[in-house]
């Protein structure tokens, strides 16, 4: 059974990086204090990897769990291989995935969280659980070989999503380029999660988490919300 957390990003309102993830993290992973981590910190551009992680370990250390980042190994894949929990941080989405093809991690990861190994993200973390980053609001700065992503809930996400336009923006709304992904890919279904927002999946229930509504657009921009603590079938 799939056991996920997809949140769409770090911070929320004016809280600190990760503070108002943590009581979802601690309900989420209450039956793993004291075991491993696997954290990937690839989506990291602006920090070393060595500093991710430190930043990662230090405000998730009232989870009581061990985090090591993939990058300790030679081979990225054993760290994952060993661990208990696998976690991936946000930040550029295509530099993500870009590494998780270069380091061979992806069936890794795929085929542990199929079989239960829970798995929490945010943002590029979130973005990279679906089915793949082309809903991604990064700029390309680099080129993965694929867009396909762990296809762990087969759909595509938006993080930090946000409607209408900034007063003063006259480019796209993300309402407007969603519409073209739609456009372009008429049978994918897009779940827009607001800032503060979460989904927490086991096998093909997700629930929605934090004080806003999770969107799903279809063909033609079709709207369905859900509520905050509903339940639905994906």
């Amino acid at each position: 059974m799939k056991n996920m957390l997809l949140m769409s990003g770090s911070k929320y309102k004016n809280t600190e990086y990760l503070i108002h993830c943590i009581p979802w993290l601690k309900t989420f992973l209450s039956d793993y204090k004291g075991k491993k981590i696997a954290f990937l910190p690839y989506a990291g551009v602006r920090r070393s990897y060595d500093e991710y992680e430190q930043t990662v370990q230090n405000v998730l250390s009232d989870l009581d769990m061990e985090i090591i980042s993939v990058h300790r190994a030679t081979k990225h894949t054993d760290i994952i291989e060993q661990a208990d929990v696998i976690a991936i941080g946000g930040g550029n989405t295509f530099c993500l995935l870009k590494q998780m093809y270069e380091n061979n991690v992806l069936e890794c990861i795929r085929q542990k969280v199929e079989n239960g190994t829970p798995y929490f993200g945010w943002s590029a973390g979130a973005n990279v659980a679906g089915n793949s980053i082309m809903t991604t609001n990064d700029m390309p700065i680099t080129y993965p070989p694929s867009f396909q992503a762990l296809n762990l809930f087969p759909h595509q996400i938006n993080p930090h999503f946000i409607s209408g336009k900034m007063q003063g923006h006259n480019g796209e709304s993300r309402e407007e380029r969603l519409s073209e992904f739609l456009i372009v890919n008429p049978n994918s279904l897009v779940y827009a999660l607001p800032e503060g927002t979460a989904l927490q999946i086991q096998d093909t229930q997700a629930t929605v988490l934090g004080e806003t509504a999770i969107l799903q657009f279809s063909k033609d921009m079709q709207l369905n919300t859900f509520e905050p603590q509903s339940t639905f079938t994906y």
